[in-house]
């Protein structure tokens, strides 16, 4: 993992890149100042910001499952780490769907979470949220796509549905397809609007589900391991200083990601000792 200062616009961007193929080695050499729940690796850390890489299938908040969440861990590490008395606070800003791995900001302060989300409910683009995914097919459009969404509480699956629908919500993407191989596609997905599940649901509506979405993909499922749905950029200024930032995670070295050039996405560093 390496910080590298590039100009955009006059303003200076802070790229974090990442490969989880060596992971082991990230967490061993930040080890010793970075005492991260199991599982969870740090991308960056001040007063105001907590930015890391949450786990496939780790619930972002606690949820009926009562499995250990995301948001819990983070807060017993700040406790930890801190010495608090009591709890810590931690702002969630943003939401992955439990079996999506990827990029997350927290904030460690209300004024750093009142002004994140200020940011996430602009539309200039400057909280942007970019997932990749390895789909069945090619989808049916590229570019700006929209739907109507509503979720059924009950099964906590959702729908396109039209737009007249009582409780039908607006879901707004932009898709680009930018690989294609063996009966796939490595497409990236810019979330404009962030509904339940969207870009599963606006997938499957283009006719190209996610690789092992069990959920959505019905006769076109490709079987794997996880869903094949990873955050892997995050762009947002921070809230205090009002820098740009920029963070990068690639997705995990396992089918269906190795049958694509997932490194060509961004320019990969590998942390010293390790072999090219």
């Amino acid at each position: 993992m390496e910080n590298e200062n590039t100009k955009n616009g006059g303003k200076s961007i802070t790229k974090v890149k990442l490969r989880l193929d060596v992971k082991d080695v990230v967490k061993k050499r930040n080890e010793a100042e970075e005492p991260a729940p199991d599982g969870v690796i740090m991308l960056h850390e001040d007063n105001h910001l907590l930015v890391v890489l949450k786990p496939q299938n780790v619930p972002t908040q606690g949820d009926s499952s009562g499995d250990t969440d995301l948001l819990s861990m983070l807060k017993e590490y700040l406790v930890k780490k801190y010495n608090k008395q009591g709890n810590a606070y931690l702002g969630m800003v943003h939401r992955l769907d439990r079996p999506t791995g990827g990029v997350m900001v927290f904030a460690k302060t209300s004024k750093a979470a009142a002004r994140l989300c200020d940011q996430i409910r602009d539309t200039d683009g400057e909280f942007e949220k970019t997932y990749l995914a390895v789909v069945s097919g090619k989808p049916i459009r590229e570019g700006k796509v929209e739907h109507y969404l509503a979720k059924d509480e009950k099964t906590n699956t959702v729908t396109v549905v039209p737009s007249s629908l009582e409780g039908a919500k607006k879901a707004e993407a932009e898709i680009k397809v930018l690989d294609g191989r063996e009966g796939m596609s490595l497409v990236s997905v810019k979330l404009i609007t962030g509904r339940s599940h969207q870009a599963r649901v606006q997938l499957k509506a283009l006719g190209s589900p996610i690789a092992g979405d069990v959920k959505y993909a019905g006769d076109k499922l490709i079987k794997c391991s996880h869903l094949a749905l990873w955050a892997y950029k995050l762009e947002f200024n921070h809230p205090v200083t009002g820098e740009k930032l920029r963070f990068f995670a690639l997705p995990p070295n396992e089918f269906p990601w190795t049958v694509f050039d997932t490194e060509a996405l961004v320019d990969i560093v590998r942390p010293k000792g390790t072999s090219a």
